[in-house]
């Protein structure tokens, strides 16, 4: 059953991976770098402000530090460094078949995903908080890390089993802290516009 899930995963990598473009390596690149993502930060900020408060916001920006910790420490503790999954970039099975950005392939071991966990916790962490406030709020939120995720497929550094069960990992420890930082605050979440 694990082999046939692995096969499976590697000719989805390999054709995800296959469909490249020189003006997309470098579109990839950009938002696979978490620097990119800077402003959307300060502006999910802004948004925890307006539905939280300055007291809510002064709790939030701890809550979401300490979340971003578990959520990427998590994936190396919990996965990279016990699962010990080669990158597609580093399987020798794969060698001359990976299309791999001039950046580079990153550490030996690729399963789970950091930056899908990571911008999956941020994410789920804003829907739950938010409450699909503003209604744009969810399906941009998961989008936004969808395409985080599809970039490190494209960039050849991750199977699609490694992005999918990171950005699981990094949902699960968002809803987390959401709920968590809910009840300090005691906040209702809601689901109607403003």
């Amino acid at each position: 059953m694990l082999e046939h899930l692995e096969a499976l995963d590697r000719s989805a990598f390999l054709a995800i991976n296959g469909w490249y473009a020189a003006w997309a390596d470098e579109l990839m690149l950009l938002i696979s770098r978490k620097s990119t993502w800077i402003p959307l930060y300060v502006f999910l900020l802004f948004l925890l402000q307006r539905r939280l408060g300055w007291r809510g916001l002064v709790w939030a920006v701890p809550v979401i530090g300490l979340m971003i910790l578990c959520s990427d420490q998590g994936s190396v503790q919990l996965f990279k460094e016990s699962v010990h999954r080669l990158r597609p970039c580093h399987e020798p099975t794969l060698s001359g078949m990976v299309h791999l950005v001039p950046e580079g392939c990153g550490g030996q071991y690729g399963f789970v995903s950091s930056h899908a966990a990571n911008h999956s916790a941020i994410a789920f962490f804003m829907i739950g908080i938010l409450g699909g406030r503003p209604r744009w709020s969810i399906p941009a939120l998961v989008i936004w890390a969808a395409l985080v995720g599809y970039s490190r497929i494209y960039l050849g550094v991750h199977y699609p089993g490694d992005v999918l069960v990171g950005s699981l990992f990094g949902a699960s420890v968002g809803i987390i802290f959401a709920v968590a930082l809910r009840r300090i605050l005691n906040v209702r979440p809601t689901t109607t516009d403003a």
